[in-house]
């Protein structure tokens, strides 16, 4: 197959790009090299095309094309309003363009890089009220150490559950946002053209390459930094945040078995969790990491923010149902190589 992939000079795009070449595809590289991404003295791999999905025309680059595989975006939490021009500019606009593009080329399938993001905090269990949304955490609450989110109806004490694909879509920050309406272009996209899309919500990414230094370094590597500083991780809250963290190279062969398979899927957006099945709490994780490479243990600091996701976990059964796709390294072992793994630094 014939590949155009987006975002191919990042962190994931460059694990996709050999993952797919390894399988007999051909790849065709774009990337805008965006400074926050990259730094400001990357030098681009010329076997990449420069171009910023924002302004520049791409349907030269989509002749040919059998799927276009997109990662494309600009990430981090987006935690500020006056973050959310630069979010919808980058992933929404320049995602609408790139469907335009496709359409007027005639490709008419797409897989893209989406997010656990657009659950929010996930779904919880009340005793009284059953399945529910929590509620907004209250500044008074954090202040007093209780970082668990209470029922919006009774505001007793929930419990965190396992949520699938079909949890309804809660953002809380501007790159959750712009992975919503990312989704929904490609939705609409899909009707528009009787197209196919595969939307993977990716979990908390982490592996080799990763960015160590930048606004789009996760927290798997904001710890792998401090220790290698000699710092111990500090870890907000209580540590007790649950999530799922899945392997880079996993994401990437759910993204090539997503490339092709694309094509038996019906027509319109089928969404799927990519995650490694594992849960982990950000306190386990920074431990993992620091004993790995024996630094000092994490100190846990209280420190909180409202917006932050207290727990969310989504289930891989539809991955693996629908695409075959199961994670082959489990999170105890790869954030242990994490703590030698190799980082991008700017």
């Amino acid at each position: 197959m014939r590949i155009l992939l987006t975002g191919a000079a990042g962190f994931i795009g460059t694990h996709i790009a050999r993952q797919a070449r390894a399988r007999g595809h051909e790849v065709v590289g774009l990337d805008a090299y965006l400074p926050a991404a990259h730094g400001p003295d990357v030098a681009p791999d010329p076997a990449i095309a420069r171009r910023d999905l924002r302004t520049d025309d791409v349907d030269d680059l989509l002749v040919g094309i059998d799927v276009v595989c997109h990662q494309a975006a600009m990430v981090g939490n987006g935690v500020d309003a006056q973050d959310l021009p630069a979010y919808a500019e980058h992933n929404d606009a320049g995602s609408a363009r790139l469907l335009a593009a496709m359409a007027r080329t005639g490709v008419a399938d797409l897989v893209m890089a989406s997010s656990m993001v657009v659950y929010g905090d996930g779904r919880y269990t009340c005793p009284v009220d059953g399945d529910v949304p929590p509620a907004v955490r209250e500044d008074a609450d954090l202040h007093d150490g209780r970082f668990e989110p209470r029922c919006p109806r009774c505001h007793g004490d929930i419990t965190w559950r396992e949520i699938g694909e079909d949890t309804p879509f809660l953002p809380r920050t501007s790159y959750a946002a712009s992975k919503v309406a990312q989704e929904h272009y490609a939705s609409a996209w899909c009707t528009l053209q009787t197209a196919r899309a595969i939307a993977l919500r990716y979990h908390n990414v982490y592996g080799p390459g990763m960015p160590a230094d930048t606004p789009y370094s996760g927290v798997a590597a904001i710890f792998r930094s401090a220790i290698a500083r000699g710092e111990a991780p500090r870890v907000f809250e209580d540590g007790q945040q649950v999530r799922d963290f899945v392997h880079v190279t996993d994401v990437a062969h759910a993204n090539v078995l997503a490339i092709e398979q694309v094509a038996e899927h019906p027509a319109g957006l089928t969404a799927y969790n990519v995650a490694s099945g594992r849960t982990f709490t950000i306190g386990e994780m920074a431990a993992t990491l620091a004993r790995a490479a024996g630094g000092d243990a994490p100190v846990l600091t209280g420190d909180h923010r409202r917006f932050d996701v207290r727990h969310v976990v989504a289930s891989p059964a539809a991955a693996t149902a629908g695409l075959g796709f199961t994670a082959q390294i489990a999170p105890e072992v790869g954030l242990a190589r994490l703590a030698s793994d190799p980082l991008r630094t700017r």
